[in-house]
């Protein structure tokens, strides 16, 4: 089975022929995947303005990490729990977009960086990152802003 194959008869699943054939279950599930963006955003940004020194300069990068690191996995639960259904809808479609590839790819990358070099880095240096959490802080924020506006192209792709 070719991945074209496979994302056709995804497309064709109960879930995805529901929300297609609905007039208001797509941008009903998009408002609350677009709500799981906007609190990612804010968790990621809140830690990562910290590692340029900007803000929160009463508290350490590890205290801010750990009050926001809830907030990031529920988000990243939520943008998954509705963004798996909204792909369902428009497989196909998603298929040839060039911009979903590039949302796929970078958000591998990102989520990658964010729990296997950024979070770690920040647990080790706690009060005082090093010099490089500039460059760490600017290496997360493209990241994720390459998801996030590869994702917002998909809708005029």
């Amino acid at each position: 089975m070719t991945t074209l194959q496979l994302f056709e008869r995804l497309e064709t699943t109960a879930l995805g022929v529901t929300i297609r054939d609905s007039a208001w279950l797509f941008p009903a599930i998009e408002s609350f995947h677009l709500l799981g963006l906007a609190t990612l955003g804010g968790a990621v940004l809140v830690v990562d303005l910290k590692l340029f020194g900007l803000g929160l300069k009463n508290r350490s990068a590890d205290y801010v990490l750990g009050q926001t690191q809830p907030w990031l996995l529920g988000a990243i639960a939520t943008m998954l729990a509705t963004g798996i259904p909204l792909f369902l809808s428009e497989a196909v479609k998603l298929y040839f977009a060039p911009a979903f590839q590039t949302k796929m790819c970078f958000l591998g990358m990102a989520l990658l960086f964010t729990f296997f070099v950024r979070n770690p880095a920040i647990r080790r240096y706690k009060n005082t990152p090093p010099p490089l959490a500039k460059l760490v802080a600017a290496t997360s924020i493209a990241l994720w802003l390459i998801v996030a506006g590869s994702g917002r192209w998909i809708g005029f792709s």
